[in-house]
């Protein structure tokens, strides 16, 4: 069945309370990384195609890590292609009081801000990158995360009115969630091909731009473009195909659904859509509500 002959549902805000949703958990910490496309918003509406039971919780773009820390799987192993993120992650599980120390040592000031920005990462110590990353993330535009083809950082300055540069509230109860946990940095279709029988991969990669003002995807030097999406389909039809569980997202274009014909016509793989806020656009106007597309199997 072709990806436009099949029958979609939109799932709003306002019914999302009616989905089955992962149990509770109070201690839940929240993502200690802003990140663009990051996905607390729809934890509620994304609930619903999230196994009860699964063996192991696998997530090959971490981002901000918002599905992970809601659902605290007892085994994990989650990934990016981005090195300074795994390194960030790595520290605040391994070395967190020495983590908080450094932030603490950071201050909002604009000049600093592009100082910092200038630091040599590969030169600094684990911890030091560590709190350079979070302190840049905090402090930046927007809460971006861009690099330029060099594979250099280049957010300009955020104006902000107090930002919480280390937030002693709720590192903790990161660094809590992330012990035991499995940090790799590797390639996408590494992790999905990793991906066994009863293992659960959710997915959140860089989304297809619904516009050429809209495109954030340079999260790497490389950039994640048609070849990764088309790559990405493909590693998910094996991963099916060995009886691997998965929740995948993106933008709702033509495009994606151009990109994922494989998926689409894999028998077992089904597609829906939600309704989300998107605030990061160079026009004003184009903010705001739009659809999104998630493809699962059962």
């Amino acid at each position: 069945m072709s990806a436009n002959s099949r029958a979609v549902s939109i799932v709003r805000a306002d019914t999302a309370p009616l989905l089955r949703r992962a149990p509770a958990r109070r201690s839940s910490p929240r993502p200690f990384l802003k990140w663009v496309g990051g996905k607390s918003q729809l934890l509620g509406q994304l609930a619903a195609w999230v196994p009860e039971d699964y063996n192991r919780y696998l997530e090959p773009f971490l981002g901000g890590g918002a599905m992970f820390f809601s659902h605290l799987p007892e085994q994990a192993v989650l990934a990016d292609a981005n090195d300074e993120l795994i390194d960030c992650y790595t520290a605040v599980r391994d070395h967190l009081d020495e983590v908080m120390d450094e932030l603490e040592r950071h201050r909002y000031e604009k000049d600093y801000y592009y100082d910092v920005r200038g630091w040599e990462r590969t030169d600094l110590p684990l911890i030091e990158r560590a709190a350079r990353t979070i302190f840049l993330n905090k402090t930046g535009f927007n809460g971006l995360y861009r690099v330029n083809s060099k594979g250099l950082f280049n957010v300009p300055f955020g104006r902000y009115s107090n930002p919480t540069i280390c937030d002693r509230d709720n590192l903790p109860g990161c660094s809590e969630a992330l012990q035991g946990v499995e940090l790799r940095h590797t390639d996408f279709e590494a992790m999905i091909d990793d991906a066994d029988e009863g293992d659960f991969v959710y997915l959140d990669p860089p989304y297809v731009p619904l516009n050429a003002t809209a495109n954030f995807t340079a999260y790497t030097a490389g950039g994640f473009g048609p070849e990764e999406q088309r790559r990405l389909a493909q590693a998910l039809v094996r991963a099916h195909r060995r009886g691997a569980r998965f929740l995948l997202s993106n933008a709702d274009t033509p495009v994606t659904r151009e990109l994922y014909a494989d998926l689409l016509d894999e028998p077992g793989i089904d597609l829906d859509i939600v309704l989300a806020r998107r605030n990061v656009n160079s026009n004003a106007k184009r903010r705001g509500r739009v659809t999104e597309v998630v493809l699962f199997n059962g």
